[in-house]
């Protein structure tokens, strides 16, 4: 028997994933979460085999669990459940050797595909995914990150951890006003909307990590 816990902020996408990995009576799920914090929680209490991962926790990136954990030693395969996925989340991905990727969209009878490869210890990525990573050439997001100013990276850097204007102006011995322009110019090369997203990307690039809020 499999023990297998989900990570998904949607309870329903959740109960379906639970209802289709269960099917053949080979998998036992042995907790469920919304959260990176509650998924660390699950993991600590159920020490799965294999954790199914939704890569966007509603403005948080799974791989930051996968990161945490990996962090905390904790032993265990990982599956990612995603839509879409840039280059640079799946290269993070492969950098924290994530064993499998699997389109939401597939069908039931590819979950399992995926759940039984990855159970074995074996890698399983979509093809979709594949095709985009083998892709040459730099991205136009990483041809965008590359255009940045180093001190428009600190202000990136500052901006993911989740500092205000006048804090970054502070540390960087700028004046705020000089802060709102490197913002300003940070959105617009990166093409983001708000702050929200820029802290997101900070994330998700690797630039800044999130502490577990327990010992």
């Amino acid at each position: 028997m499999l023990n297998l816990m989900i990570l998904d902020d949607h309870p329903l996408v959740r109960q379906g994933i639970r209802g289709i990995v269960t099917t053949d009576g080979k998998v036992d799920v042995v907790g469920e979460a919304s959260t990176v914090q509650e998924a660390l929680a699950v993991m600590e209490r159920t020490q799965p085999q294999l954790a199914i991962v939704d890569l966007n926790l509603g403005g948080v990136s799974g791989l930051e669990f996968i990161r945490q954990a990996g962090d905390l030693g904790y032993s265990c395969k990982y599956l990612i459940l995603t839509s879409s996925a840039t280059r640079g989340e799946l290269q993070t991905a492969q950098s924290l050797g994530v064993e499998g990727i699997c389109l939401k969209e597939a069908l039931p009878e590819d979950l399992l595909y995926a759940v039984d490869v990855v159970a074995r210890g074996r890698k399983y990525y979509d093809p979709m995914f594949m095709d985009c990573l083998m892709d040459s050439g730099p991205t136009a997001e990483e041809r965008a990150f590359a255009e940045l100013t180093p001190k428009e990276l600190e202000v990136l850097i500052a901006l993911g951890r989740g500092c205000s204007n006048k804090d970054i102006a502070r540390d960087l011995y700028i004046t705020e006003f000089t802060v709102k322009k490197h913002v300003s110019q940070i959105l617009c090369k990166l093409n983001l909307a708000d702050r929200t997203q820029v802290a997101l990307y900070a994330l998700t690039k690797g630039l800044v990590r999130f502490e577990p809020a327990f010992v």
